[in-house]
């Protein structure tokens, strides 16, 4: 269990002492870092908002704040700036003690949280006899991010990729199977020839009006249980999921759930039943349907649960998907990372699973999404989504011709390993940075480049200080000794250092890995500008130890950090 306390915490801590000896509301003490560092390293507004409350000069009040904040053991003394910001610097002894501490630390500073939590996170999703496509990587690179962000801060997390391996597309597929000529598609490419057949399906219905009634009779007999049509549609799924599984290997995820539409199927009859019994859903038009009429957003959008045919929808499955989850795992919370077009859907199912009295916490955890280079929904040249493995494949082969080009003589074994790091990383980077909720614009050349806010630029961070500590022919990074941070470079990196800790235990609140992108990238910036000012290999003995021990741990946070991100760091590029 750690006993670091970080600056952030320590000083909010004694602000709430000082405002609590002088009668204030304790939600006061709020303490952040600064954005500009010319006011100095945390600053409060505390004051101004007690200002509000007692009418009183919140400069004035700042003063007697300050008078009551036992700090000096920590900080130079307080000042004030603007309307009574309060500003606090560390004092150099405090910050070499902090920065020697997380250097000791086993989690570098990072608490596991007081409060875990079970937390269902359902992403990725891709459909069964389709092949994964660019629409897919926001879902899967973020949902994996926040599972693992979420398991190092203590909770337990169960992530579900929930497929699409139910529907009408399998009366099509189960068609042509059964009566369109088989290549040896099925063998070499199983989910390209899956969809060769449902094309080639669908084109033969528009040709023949009573081929439909064919087809639909092949649902039909599957949905009932016909033997046949079971085994083809099971055989569809394992290829298909055969295929997914070398993209999530590639990536290097995995899930502890991957169960389909199908595993609620026959749950969808008794719960429509039980809906309509209960005067949760009612008929109209020849539909089963959910009305919200108190609900002022969609009081006039109603549910869809089952169509006149009879047939269930996405909204039947997803509320037996809901109560399943509650009864197996009585998660505190479940987390949909889905994009925001689905933004309604999941409104009223919440809803849904109110009304039906769920407890759980839901989120929708939406995204926006990948544009081409016409700032259009990033697409083939034909107009076709573009397959996730050919575009997991350019990525390794973009960053491997970089790699030949910068060291053609490493082995071609490692070249390889290298190219994979860089070009996944890359590319899980590029989506990660963002605001989940803006569309970015796709450029192979900013992500693959290393400079600016990229993965090839943090990982050569991190390549630097491994290639300072084999020269130094040492890897106790813990024996190189304290920190002393005589420089502005050192200490700027330092602080750096303490306040990624800081950040990370915040990232969940509204699921933005990009802001820890954005720190990495800052502390990235700082180590090198250390590195430019600072010598370390040719420095005096006890300011070489110092300065390596520095170099290390920005290595630890850089590598935990990407690692969060589901990047990984290559020991040379």
């Amino acid at each position: 269990m750690s006993t670091y306390s970080t600056p952030l915490e320590i000083l909010t801590s004694r602000l709430r002492q000082g405002i609590q000896e002088m009668g204030l509301p304790l939600d006061l003490g709020v303490v952040t870092s600064t954005a500009n560092p010319r006011f100095g390293d945390y600053q409060t507004n505390a004051a101004m908002v007690a200002a509000k409350i007692l009418q009183k000069n919140p400069r004035d009040l700042a003063r007697e704040i300050i008078e009551h904040l036992q700090v000096d053991d920590c900080c130079e003394a307080p000042t004030i700036a603007g309307a009574g910001f309060i500003n606090f610097s560390l004092s150099k002894a405090f910050l070499e003690t902090q920065i020697r501490a997380l250097s000791l630390d086993g989690r570098l500073g990072i608490a596991k949280t007081d409060h875990p939590k079970t937390i269902i996170i359902d992403f990725s999703s891709p459909n069964i006899a389709k092949p994964m496509h660019v629409g897919h990587i926001r879902s899967t690179i973020l949902g994996e991010s926040l599972a693992r962000i979420a398991r190092f801060l203590g909770h337990h997390v169960i992530t579900d990729n929930h497929l699409g391996d139910w529907g009408t597309q399998f009366g099509k597929v189960i068609y042509g199977l059964k009566h369109l000529p088989a290549g040896k598609g099925l063998e070499e490419a199983p989910v390209q020839e899956l969809v060769r057949l449902y094309r080639e399906v669908t084109a033969l219905e528009e040709q023949s009006p009573t081929l439909k009634a064919k087809v639909r009779e092949e649902l039909v007999k599957l949905q009932h249980g016909d033997q046949e049509n079971l085994a083809l549609w099971k055989k569809a799924v394992k290829l298909s999921w055969e295929e997914f599984e070398k993209h999530y290997e590639l990536l290097q995820i995995s899930f502890d759930e991957r169960l389909g539409e199908s595993f609620y199927h026959d749950a969808l009859e008794p719960l429509v039943h039980r809906l309509l019994e209960q005067g949760i859903a009612t008929k109209s038009e020849g539909a089963v349907v959910i009305f919200f009429p108190n609900h002022p957003a969609f009081h006039d959008k109603p549910f869809l649960i089952q169509k006149s045919d009879g047939a269930f929808l996405y909204g039947t499955t997803d509320i037996a998907t809901l109560e399943y989850r509650e009864a197996r795992w009585h998660p505190d919370a479940v987390w949909y990372v889905c994009g925001s077009p689905q933004q309604l859907h999941f409104e009223q199912l919440f809803s849904v699973a109110r009304i039906l009295g769920l407890t759980s916490e839901f989120r929708h955890i939406a995204f926006g999404s990948i544009l081409g280079e016409d700032r259009k929904m990033m697409k083939t040249r034909s107009g076709d989504n573009i397959e996730l493995g050919s575009l997991l494949q350019e990525a390794i082969d973009r960053a491997y011709s970089i790699v030949q080009e910068k060291n053609p003589n490493f082995p071609e074994e490692e070249k390889q390993e290298i190219a994979r790091i860089i070009g996944l990383g890359a590319l899980k980077y590029a989506d990660l940075m963002q605001h989940r909720m803006t569309d970015y614009l796709f450029s192979w050349e900013k992500m693959l480049s290393f400079q600016g806010n990229t993965a090839p630029y943090l990982q050569n961070a991190y390549v630097r200080i491994r290639s300072l500590l084999r020269k130094q022919e040492t890897q106790d990074t813990h024996a190189l000794g304290p920190m002393v941070l005589e420089e502005p470079t050192e200490r700027s990196l330092a602080l750096q250092l303490l306040q990624i800790g800081e950040i990370i235990p915040t990232l969940l609140e509204d699921a933005r890995p990009n802001i820890l992108c954005l720190a990495l990238y800052e502390l990235a910036n700082k180590f090198h500008a250390f590195y430019e000012a600072c010598p370390m290999l040719k420095a005096q003995e006890s300011t070489k130890k110092s300065r390596l021990a520095l170099a290390a741990l920005t290595g630890r946070m850089l590598q935990t950090g990407l690692e969060l991100l589901g990047i990984q760091v290559p020991e040379r590029m």
